[in-house]
């Protein structure tokens, strides 16, 4: 299941808390990645909040993977996790051919 994870800020954290933690975010997150949990990762154009699509079972392996990063862990932030599922809406551009076919056939 892809989940949509976009960071939130944590009220009345200072951004010097940050830095000690950044190099252990980074590589759990490359580790993450190689595991095929992370599968993309962005920050939002706006702000430096990070939004990351993870695939895992469900939004509860995807809020116990979240809560591992060292930033989570230390308090500094939090995400809000959104399932993700395929759109449908293509399917409507070949409803019609395919009633055509279902009516051709012999």
């Amino acid at each position: 299941m892809k989940i949509l994870a976009i960071e939130q800020d944590v009220a009345g954290v200072a951004s010097e808390a940050y830095e000690p933690h950044l190099k252990a975010e980074a590589a759990h997150v490359w580790a993450l990645i190689q595991q095929g949990v992370i599968r993309e990762i962005y920050f939002q154009q706006d702000r430096s909040n990070a939004v990351l699509i993870l695939e895992c079972t469900d939004v509860k392996q995807a809020r116990t993977v979240l809560d591992t990063l060292p930033l989570v862990e230390q308090g500094l932030i939090a995400f809000d996790v959104i399932p993700l599922k395929p759109y449908p809406g293509f399917a409507r551009l070949f409803a019609d051919q395919t009633e055509n076919d279902q009516r051709r056939k012999p």
